[in-house]
């Protein structure tokens, strides 16, 4: 090494060891804005060590709700372990902070950071975010998934709800749905004319073109509801959770359903409680949404096999709508796919996109899927 520079270099290093002794108890401020790379890179390492940071979520289930509201305290207990106890995630159930259909709103206001409900009781402030649930004759929970990740799907919901000052994750999905439960059994599309039937989203919208009265109730509602003849049937889920609300006392007719074959579930953010947070904290609850997203599907799956046996046990006549129901289903879509493209800009684009990956999928299955059902 050259001498001359060895001693340049080495008063250096001494007269900044000088300066640092001066300016020992003090906070030297350095300007990372003059060192892009540094900043960078900061925003990549763990800087919230030791700090804790509380978020408020609240959900449109009671507490403890099996799956749906049990996934989302597994979710808030696996981002609290990922993070060492510094990032916590506080669950409130349905009315304990804000009422079940009123988390949207107190989440886009800034009064909660985060919620987990559906998309489909949202289409009151844009017609589109019924569509990031899913849509009658549609995606399967396997499609929209595939869908939103790499389809597209994602990045749409996140710009239409970033209008709202939303930020949303897919968190969790229903897997195929049942059709629902009815007092009385369905033995042609004139006896649908009239029924009273809670169903949300475009489900409802669909049921509606064949003479239902779509109504809209939280779940604590339903089974009253149904029991005194406010309303006539209802849908809920599937055999897992139906089972637990008891409908097949009041409602025995059963029947297989088209109208949600995969239904999203969401965990939204508020978007500025979300930028607030570390990267390292974004990319926890990244990790822990995903698993969320999976465990809660094959869990519903899981318990829906078992439970569809106890259901024939106690007598519930397991039924499929005739065939004029189903026709007049899809010519239903059709026209609520016309209506809401023509109304809503937002809508029409969306559903665009679903469409193209749908035929793409529906070509796929039929070559695969649909023939290894057949054969087994």
């Amino acid at each position: 090494m050259n001498r001359r520079k060895f001693l340049a270099t080495a008063s250096t290093a001494s007269a900044a060891f000088a300066l640092n002794g001066c300016n020992e108890g003090k906070h030297v401020a350095i300007d990372y804005s003059k060192h892009p790379k540094q900043t960078a890179a900061l925003k990549h390492v763990n800087i919230n060590k030791n700090k804790k940071t509380t978020l408020k979520l609240a959900t449109s289930w009671p507490a403890h709700f099996p799956i749906m509201g049990t996934g989302v305290e597994k979710f808030a207990q696996r981002v609290k372990d990922i993070s060492g106890g510094s990032l916590e995630i506080k669950i409130y159930p349905k009315n304990v902070l804000v009422p079940a259909l009123a988390v949207f709103d107190a989440t886009s206001s800034g009064e909660i950071d985060a919620f987990h409900s559906g998309p489909y009781y949202w289409k009151g402030k844009n017609s589109a975010f019924s569509l990031f649930s899913g849509i009658p004759f549609g995606f399967t929970a396997e499609e929209i998934n595939s869908w939103m990740l790499y389809g597209g799907g994602l990045e749409l919901w996140r710009e239409k709800y970033a209008h709202y000052n939303l930020y949303p994750f897919l968190g969790g999905n229903t897997n195929i749905q049942m059709g629902g439960w009815f007092r009385k059994p369905i033995e042609s599309l004139a006896d649908m004319q009239g029924l009273k039937m809670r169903i949300p989203g475009l489900g409802g919208e669909v049921f509606s073109k064949m003479g239902v009265n779509p109504i809209l109730l939280p779940a604590g509602e339903i089974y009253t509801s149904l029991e005194r003849g406010v309303i006539d049937a209802t849908e809920w889920v599937g055999p897992a959770l139906d089972i637990k609300m008891g409908f097949y006392k009041v409602a025995p007719y059963y029947y297989s359903g088209w109208h949600e074959p995969g239904s999203i579930l969401e965990l939204t953010f508020n978007k500025h409680s979300w930028s607030k947070l570390g990267f390292e904290q974004q990319a926890m609850i990244e990790v822990a949404t995903s698993e969320m997203n999976a465990n809660m599907t094959y869990e519903f799956h899981h318990e829906n096999i078992h439970v569809l046996s106890k259901l024939q046990e106690l007598n519930v006549k397991l039924l499929q709508f005739p065939e004029d129901v189903t026709n007049a289903g899809k010519q239903g879509l059709i026209e609520v796919i016309e209506e809401f493209s023509k109304k809503n800009r937002d809508f029409a684009e969306v559903y665009s996109s679903i469409k193209n990956h749908l035929k793409l999928s529906k070509n796929w299955s039929d070559a695969s899927l649909r023939y290894f059902l057949n054969a087994r």
